[in-house]
């Protein structure tokens, strides 16, 4: 289902738009693949319908996911870089794959412009360390807000800065290390309770 065209090298690519934004980037090389299946791997995709993911520079979470998708699911990529949504536009032709140049703090908007309730999961490896404070803040009460009942947040980073963000916000935050990659990956996984049903176009109800 997936089709990909050839472009840039994704390596290069994603060097040169560091080069150019270091601070929205946050690492000189993509996520490595080993680092991408140990955080895709504890989830169960059997009849997940919607994943979203910022940040998603040249694809590589991206294209594990459509993977890992079902035919009739959607994988909504949003990242703040035009470049890199035409990046991923241009390589990646799948009619499951949504791609958006705006901010994660929009989420909740995203999902609803394209006929979306929630997420089942929200993949990220947005810098949050160098990220604005407000900014972050913002960014993951969208987060908690986007996601089903039961949902969870899976983050990958290269520091443990974001931890307390997400205890504040998720009933429960799993957590791993990867070591064989260039820096070593910290690994995250922060769960949604189920006590509280909110779908993004509820914003009037408290986020469980």
């Amino acid at each position: 289902m997936t089709r990909t065209s050839r472009v840039a090298s994704p390596n290069l690519f994603f060097l040169q738009q560091f080069l150019a934004r270091p601070r929205m980037v946050g690492s000189i090389i993509p996520t490595s693949t080993v680092a991408v299946r140990a955080l895709l791997h504890p989830v169960s995709w059997e009849g997940v319908q919607c994943v979203v993911e910022y940040g998603p520079g040249t694809g590589v979470f991206t294209r594990e996911l459509l993977r890992r998708l079902g035919p009739d699911a959607r994988l909504v990529a949003i990242d703040t870089n035009p470049i890199f949504i035409d990046y991923l536009t241009r390589a990646i032709h799948d009619p499951r794959l949504i791609c958006v140049n705006g901010s994660a703090a929009d989420v909740c908007e995203i999902l609803r412009d394209h006929g979306l309730d929630a997420a089942d999961y929200v993949v990220s490896g947005l810098p949050f360390s160098t990220l604005p404070r407000p900014v972050a803040d913002a960014i993951m009460d969208a987060t908690a807000q986007a996601l089903r009942p039961g949902g969870a947040f899976l983050i990958y980073q290269y520091s443990r800065f974001v931890l307390p963000f997400l205890r504040h916000r998720f009933r429960s935050v799993d957590q791993s290390k990867v070591w064989r990659c260039i820096p070593p990956a910290s690994l995250f996984w922060a769960w949604k309770g189920t006590a509280v049903s909110r779908a993004c176009a509820d914003e009037n109800l408290a986020v469980a």
